[in-house]
């Protein structure tokens, strides 16, 4: 590898002059930005000259590889008939990646709604649940993240990427189901009994009895990768609904065959989402997020709404191209398989580490957790060091 170099310096004091915020509360990649040249398939270059081989994918982004041919020709073609319209006017590529959503998806699910980020998708779940239902109270876990918006900051239950001091009263939060935080005297299946009690005794407790949501991701992804026991969904759903609520899950970070077997990580609990969120690996990279849910709930909808850039046409010929490689390569089995060798050499690697304490995940989605020695503490500076390391080599890992 070749060291920082003088390119990367001068872009990063550059950046520092115009760019917001200037301090460190702008995440960057690893102990040093990386500024990027360029990027094929899965290999990705920075500006002076480094190849690295890309994990990471842009955040669990870039789902069919950088640059891949099919999506950049379909991108172009859309390029040369229009760029740009809004949700105002009908166009057929937006149709058509909304009837392949609607045949993809699980369940009753049929109406989207496009907007730019998975921010914007999950903002929509949010409205229209309350909508759906005249309810107000939503119940999130606690380690979500949802995002950048007030009130998807309310939703996130990380204090580290909560600002501006304002949230949304009426959204809480019950405890997270991590299987490798439970206490030690419990089973795993005593452990979700204890979570599905704690959750009645707080819409005892802490709602009136009714709400108008519960929202979770599959797999928390900021919140370290821990994947949500598919019978805890399978005993918290019917509780939901008893409460008057509707089931919203995140599948910003999960979906499109990411965590191998099926299009999306619910689907291995069986359990069918009354409104479902999309982001990310939706589009390889471009900047769409999706709403879809059930005809009853679309219909509760009379108020206006509209979004400028929500089905883009640009975007949503980079969508479409997208989900039909996904379908075409069938990528969910490569996520199965490939993620099956993935996740036995890492298994062989925590047992000869004194440092990795849990290895989880579905398909293509995995992760290590690092601890302190002969310890289950949590060891923040092994995990920065080890991704430091891994980038040394020429690996990009989150």
């Amino acid at each position: 590898m070749i060291d920082q170099a003088s390119k990367t310096r001068e872009l990063i004091e550059r950046q520092q002059q115009v760019l917001l915020p200037i301090q460190a509360s702008m995440t960057y990649y690893g102990d040093d930005p990386i500024a990027v040249e360029s990027a094929k398939d899965h290999y990705l270059w920075d500006v002076d000259g480094n190849r690295y081989l890309d994990f990471f994918g842009g955040i669990l982004t870039v789902s069919v590889g950088h640059c891949n041919d099919d999506v950049v020709e379909a991108t172009y073609a859309q390029m040369r008939k229009v760029g740009h319209t809004s949700t105002l006017y009908l166009n057929e590529i937006t149709i058509r990646v909304a009837e392949k959503i609607a045949a993809l998806t699980p369940g009753r699910l049929r109406h989207s709604f496009f907007t730019s980020s998975g921010t914007e998708a999950n903002e929509t779940a949010i409205m229209a649940a309350r909508t759906y239902t005249g309810n107000t109270d939503v119940v999130a876990l606690r380690h979500a993240y949802s995002g950048r918006s007030a009130g998807m900051m309310s939703m996130t239950a990380h204090s580290t990427w909560r600002q501006g001091g304002v949230y949304d009263g009426a959204i809480k939060h019950v405890r997270s189901p991590n299987v490798y935080r439970r206490p030690s005297k419990m089973s795993e299946a005593q452990y979700i009994d204890f979570l599905v009690e704690d959750f009645e005794d707080f819409l005892d407790t802490s709602t009136d009895g009714t709400i108008a949501a519960f929202m979770a991701e599959p797999i928390q992804g900021v919140g370290g990768f821990a994947v949500v026991p598919t019978d805890y969904f399978k005993r918290v759903v019917p509780i939901v609904r008893e409460a008057g609520g509707v089931v919203i899950v995140d599948e910003v970070q999960t979906g499109w065959g990411r965590t191998g077997t099926y299009w999306f990580g619910i689907e291995h609990s069986g359990v069918e989402p009354d409104i479902m969120t999309f982001a990310k690996g939706i589009a390889n990279g471009a900047p769409v997020g999706c709403t879809i849910m059930t005809p009853e709930i679309a219909e509760s909808i009379r108020g206006l709404t509209l979004s400028t850039y929500g089905g883009n046409p640009v975007s949503m010929a980079q969508t479409y191209a997208t989900l039909e490689y996904i379908e075409k390569h069938r990528l969910w089995e490569n996520a199965e398989n490939a993620g099956g060798h993935l996740r036995r050499r890492m298994e062989r690697m925590r047992e000869q580490s004194r440092f990795i304490g849990d290895v989880r995940g579905r398909g293509l989605m995995q992760a290590f957790e690092m601890v302190e020695p002969e310890t289950t503490d949590p060891d923040p500076e092994a995990a920065n060091a080890f991704v430091a390391a891994a980038r040394k080599r020429g690996l990009l890992i989150g």
